[in-house]
């Protein structure tokens, strides 16, 4: 058999449509929530509307009579099936964690909490029997202030006697990375101390959870609408105590998840247990309402900076105090999505002393975990906005305060201050380029103008230089750090008889494009046409190993072992094609898809020579008829993209509305696979940023009611809230994987919230404005404009700086104020203009 090859064109680089994109949205996919199973039951759950409480009675005998109902469970009829839900990362010997029943038994922690289930014919009557279940409760204490719970006082689980979980501490003195911080804080000639609120966000995927379960076979099969199949399959099993191998899980075409599906629910234990007692399939679909009050939310932090400069702004010290929000439980990574902001305080700048200290605390309110950034967008944010203040104490303008920090290009590998190493990376030219692209000078000109004439609609400028630690591994790091699991990846490449190639990912894309991005990869790689590779993913009988994918490690790590296997298809076929050929393996050179001999014509296809591996009439000795090959790949430290985000914010100072004008961001995040993928997920990144910065707040009121448990309250910002964006970027190659990648999902996410508020505090500086609480909403930044004005603190301000248990917020100069620069304000970030934001009311300003 001869199979004809054209020579393709390179398709690393190439702007290509995502395949996925057809099927996604012509309607032509099969989500969760679409799968229906002869016999199949459907779920529904009873939730707390109590913040703390004992459970003292559960009446379920009128809802057990309710048409449709085939049982209703409560969680001592389960109690010794569901177990606990997992927590992988326990980050210090001595953590605290109280047992996480998927269905509560005794006592509830947190408004939605599930304290029964609902089994029924159709999911209506099973909603409908909800009702009928009356649950009575004994009300404890709630737990919500998280400064005032670090001190004592109630008690989120009383059985721990504190609500502190567990402190982590990173010195870069102990670490030997770098010097004592509280020997450079004493020797600084300027001292800035600011506090700042990350407050708590609800990730808001597109698509609800939604499980799928069907035991009636030898082997349980879990449908689930989630990032991670293989590392859910393997909690599951050890959660419930089913052997792996009589447990598989698929994860179907998955719409987003942003660190939000990258948990262990209980409502996936609830449906498989529940579907394994009664040997029915079973179904359970999440409203959007559950969603927002009871899967995890994100963020939910107070960040405690101490920074020390000499007189022209040489930063010399570092130091941060964290109080990170766990909710009620720990879920799957929750205690340790702080602690990877630890490695990102420093950012790109030069500091030789570091300390770091976070303490995880215990409220009554839904657990947070993961979300699309995952602790670095909250380091990025506190940097970027203390380098501001830097910058308007010394009298220069923010970008200048940036580059006389910063890591030169030359001085890449560079060894940080917290004991990472970073590769590469060129901040000058995405600066440059930035700048340029932006019109940085031209409108601060503009913001000069308007200052000097009064305007009452004042322009701030915002910048925000970045970078972030993605690619979650290598594995020995993760070990380091007490992680469960490992950083590796797998993947397997299959040639096919036909010349065409299947390839078996074990990373789980929910809206990547991989099967598009891996496509291109092995096309290149093999030489076979971009068309002729199909991407096998999200089953665990199909890719039976893998990491699953967050963190910005899908390409960096997934990829990479993709381009593993691939190249191990090369050096299988090698000594089959010199057979064929009639040549020594040593004069062959594979190029554009084909074998052939050094100085000569005598050339063979990898096609042809699949299907003559798969008819074996003609194999050397020794060799099995086989291309196929799979890789594991462990990469040897974290990618580190980076990038210089510039926005121009209009703010009216009669109304506090803030309109972005314009937001320009050139990001490097080396080699492109596919520019138009890229292009997306800044897109789509920036959008998640800029919503923190000015929309996005989940707030409970003094009873631990989820206030914000709809879009109506909750605001997620469509298309016509958005700028347009002017993106670009620069590129210098990893040096630690063979395609010279790094990540792209969560750098505008990172980048831009930072970008936001300075450029809106840029406004008002000149009108002693030094900080704003997130998010930034018209009356927020009104109320601070009205405050200043009548020499009051906002609030916030007020009430804040005493909730939150850390110390005020200051500036100290050794040798009197800065000399005066452009836009520079003598009395900006001093003591009299402190700029904080703790939680009042469980997180309402």
């Amino acid at each position: 058999m001869t199979v004809t090859e054209d020579r393709p064109a390179a398709e690393i680089g190439q702007a290509r449509r995502r395949k996925e994109d057809q099927r996604l949205i012509t309607g032509r996919t099969k989500w969760t929530d679409n799968l229906t199973l002869p016999g199949m039951l459907h779920l529904a759950m009873v939730r707390s509307p109590v913040a703390h409480g004992t459970i003292t009675s559960i009446d379920v005998e009128e809802a057990k009579a309710s048409p449709g109902v085939i049982a209703v469970i409560t969680g001592r009829d389960i109690a010794d099936e569901q177990g606990s839900l997992p927590c992988a990362w326990p980050i210090t010997e001595d953590q605290l964690a109280p047992p996480h029943p998927s269905i509560a038994v005794d006592t509830v922690n947190f408004a939605g909490e599930i304290v029964a289930c609902i089994v029924a014919r159709t999911a209506a009557q099973a909603k409908d029997a909800v009702e009928l279940v009356d649950v009575e409760y004994d009300d404890l204490p709630v737990v919500l202030d998280m400064a005032a719970a670090a001190e004592g006082g109630d008690l989120t689980h009383p059985d721990l006697g504190t609500n502190v979980s567990a402190t982590w501490v990173f010195d870069s003195a102990e670490a030997g990375t770098g010097t004592n911080v509280e020997d450079a804080i004493q020797a600084g000639e300027i001292i800035i101390e600011r506090t700042y609120r990350q407050q708590r966000l609800i990730p808001a995927f597109m698509e609800p959870r939604s499980i799928v379960v069907d035991p009636t076979g030898e082997q349980t099969t879990m449908w689930s609408a989630t990032q991670i199949p293989h590392i859910l399959k393997l909690m599951l099993a050890l959660t419930c105590g089913i052997s792996e191998s009589k447990l598989r899980v698929i994860a179907p075409d998955v719409g987003g998840g942003f660190g939000g599906k990258l948990q262990v629910t209980p409502e996936e234990v609830i449906t498989l247990v529940v579907s394994r007692r009664l040997g029915r399939p079973c179904k359970y679909t999440e409203t959007r309402s559950e969603s927002i009050l009871a899967a995890h939310h994100g963020r939910d932090q107070i960040q405690h900076l101490t920074l020390s400069a000499n007189r022209d702004g040489t930063v010399t010290g570092l130091k941060v105090e964290l109080l990170a929000d766990m909710g009620a439980y720990l879920g799957l990574v929750t205690p340790g999505v702080p602690i990877l902001g630890a490695f990102m305080y420093n950012s790109i700048y030069k500091f030789p002393a570091y300390r770091f200290v976070c303490k995880n605390i215990f409220t009554n309110k839904a657990w947070t975990d993961a979300y699309r950034g995952a602790g670095r967008p909250e380091a990025t944010f506190a940097i970027e906005r203390i380098m501001d203040e830097l910058a308007a104490e010394v009298g220069v303008d923010p970008m200048e305060i940036r580059e006389r920090n910063w890591i030169k290009p030359e001085e890449f590998p560079f060894s940080t201050v917290a004991g990472m190493e970073y590769d590469t990376g060129n901040y000058e030219a995405a600066t440059d380029k930035a700048k340029q692209l932006f019109g940085y000078d031209e409108l601060r000109a503009e913001q000069q103008r308007r200052r000097e004439s009064g305007d009452p609609v004042q322009l701030g400028i915002g910048v925000s230089t970045f970078t972030e630690m993605c690619g979650l591994a290598p594995s020995r790091v993760l070990g380091a750090l007490s992680y469960a699991a490992g950083g590796w990846e797998h993947a397997t490449v299959r040639m096919l008889p036909s010349g065409k190639v299947e390839v078996l990912t074990g990373t789980s894309p929910h809206g990547q494009g991989h099967e598009t991005a891996w496509s291109q990869i092995v096309a290149d790689r093999l030489g076979v046409p971009f068309d002729d590779v199909e991407v096998l993913h999200g089953d665990t009988q199909i890719a039976a190993r893998g990491l699953d994918s967050y963190g910005s490690r899908s390409l960096v790590v997934g990829g990479m072992a993709v381009v593993a296997a691939a190249d191990k298809v090369i050096e299988k076929a090698k000594p089959i094609a010199a057979h064929l050929l009639e040549a020594d393996v040593d004069d062959l050179e594979f190029e554009a898809g084909k074998f052939g001999v050094r100085g000569t014509d005598a050339s063979i296809g990898i096609g042809e020579l699949a299907f003559a591996v798969f008819s074996a009439h003609n194999m050397p000795e020794g060799v099995e008829p086989s291309l196929d090959a799979e890789a594991t790949y462990d990469p040897v430290n974290f990618s580190f993209p980076h990038g210089t985000h510039l926005c121009a914010v209009e703010v009216d100072t009669e109304t506090g509305e803030a309109k972005i004008r314009d937001y320009t961001c050139v990001d490097d995040v080396g080699k492109v696979i596919n520019p138009l993928i890229v292009e997306g997920q800044v897109h789509g990144g920036l959008v998640q940023g800029i919503a923190q910065a000015l929309f996005e707040e989940a707030l409970y009121d003094d009873s631990g009611t989820l206030v914000t448990g709809s879009f109506v309250d909750y605001l997620v910002p469509s298309a016509a809230d958005m700028p347009h964006f002017t993106t670009d970027r620069t590129e210098s190659p990893s040096t630690t994987n063979a395609l010279g990648v790094k990540g792209v999902g969560e750098a505008g996410t990172i980048a831009s919230t930072p970008a936001v508020v300075n450029a809106i505090v840029d406004a008002l500086r000149h009108l002693g404005i030094n900080d704003i609480e997130m998010p930034c909403t018209p009356h927020r930044v009104w109320s601070a404009i009205q405050s200043r004005s009548s020499g009051e603190e906002t609030p916030a301000q007020s009430q804040n700086v005493a909730d939150s248990g850390l110390p005020s917020h200051n500036v100290t100069v050794s040798e009197g104020p800065a000399d005066g620069g452009d836009g520079a304000d003598p009395n900006v970030g001093r003591a009299d203009s402190t700029s904080t934001g703790s939680e009042t009311n469980g997180g309402a300003a």
